[in-house]
């Protein structure tokens, strides 16, 4: 796998590992605000999907777009793709504040709509989108990429999900991430408004994978916290937050996420994830081994057989895309059920709001 050091343009790209033969699974991309768009797509290619279409009302990031996927044929308007019968989901990366009512008029043209997070900025927006679902029996997917398009995480949650270390009792989860020069980022990334917060923004990723690892349905936040302790210059800005969470099933979170991975360091953040159990824990070091200087990628296992190192780069590959076509084309939930992708949202969002701004 393959990562740009600028968290901006994460695309990884891994083995094709199609799930579809060439034509049966056609898409089309829209809204090219966030470079998540490359790793979406990435994936979808991947899983054997045929991308048709591109839109964007900027024709430079059209024609960047299809400087790498030639097949995409330009679109005068999102209409015209909605109106495309051959269509059967359109995986985007607006502006976050546009992310939810994109999504419900996807849904409400009869296709599927897969986002990059965070999906939503209000609960209004998340309300709007559940009922758009329940109308329309589409499916409103999210590209919670530092779990579904990493392979150690996928790996973990097949370890925890067999017992490898027994019940679950507490997620820590560290996303930090990197700025860069302010000016390589769109002005909408400084807005609240339109990114959302911290921990609505970045957050969105350890929110998701609480839930996963812990087996939660449901938690209470019990403290927030958010800060801008460096950047005064852009003082909408959230440059660090924390949460911690309860879960309905008895487990604990706590996740911190912020802006300030230094430039010297070879990626654009360097995530972590602790998995405590009752017989043993799981760390996921997910994109650079500090102590090796290399890439990402590992898994520790320690349980009471011993401690265990596992490199699993290139080895699980990105199983999640192909699940998700198979979603689409059967009406399933093998990879991640709505209910989940919209409280993985919906815990984001309530953490946001209720979170005490330190500085």
């Amino acid at each position: 796998m393959t990562q740009k050091a600028d968290g901006m343009n994460y695309a990884p790209q891994g083995k094709p590992s199609p799930v579809v033969q060439a034509g049966d699974f056609v898409f089309a991309a829209a809204h090219l605000d966030h470079g998540h768009i490359y790793g979406q797509t990435n994936g979808l290619l991947e899983a054997g999907a045929t991308l048709k279409w591109v839109y964007d009302p900027d024709p430079a990031k059209v024609e960047a777009f299809r400087k790498r996927y030639p097949q995409a044929e330009a679109a005068r308007s999102l209409p015209e793709i909605l109106d495309d019968p051959a269509v059967r989901l359109v995986t985007a990366a607006a502006v976050p504040c546009d992310r939810g009512p994109l999504g419900c008029r996807v849904m409400e043209s009869g296709k599927d709509y897969f986002t990059d997070k965070t999906p939503f900025t209000s609960l209004d927006q998340l309300d709007q989108a559940k009922a758009v679902v329940a109308r329309t029996g589409r499916k409103y997917a999210v590209y919670y990429s530092e779990r579904l398009h990493v392979e150690s995480a996928m790996y973990a949650t097949d370890l925890v999900s067999s017992g490898a270390i027994g019940r679950v009792i507490q997620v820590l989860g560290l996303g930090p991430h990197r700025i860069g020069p302010k000016g390589n980022r769109p002005a909408w990334f400084y807005e609240k408004a339109k990114y959302g917060g911290i921990l609505c923004d970045i957050g969105s990723h350890q929110f998701e994978q609480y839930l996963t690892f812990s087996g939660a349905t449901d938690a209470t936040v019990t403290q927030a916290t958010v800060a801008n302790y460096h950047n005064p210059d852009t003082p909408e800005l959230e440059d660090f937050g924390e949460a911690s969470l309860v879960g309905n099933n008895g487990t604990s979170n706590y996740i911190r996420v912020d802006w300030f991975t230094p430039a010297g360091l070879s990626t654009w953040g360097d995530g972590r994830t602790l998995i405590l159990g009752t017989e043993g824990y799981v760390e996921l070091r997910k994109y650079v081994d500090v102590g090796r200087e290399r890439q990402g990628d590992q898994v520790y296992l320690v349980d009471d057989a011993g401690e265990h190192h596992l490199n699993v780069a290139g080895k699980v590959g990105f199983r999640y895309f192909g699940e998700l076509i198979l979603d689409c084309l059967n009406r399933t939930e093998k990879a991640m059920t709505q209910a989940h992708t919209f409280k993985a949202a919906e815990l984001c969002l309530r953490a946001q709001m209720a979170a005490r701004r330190l500085a």
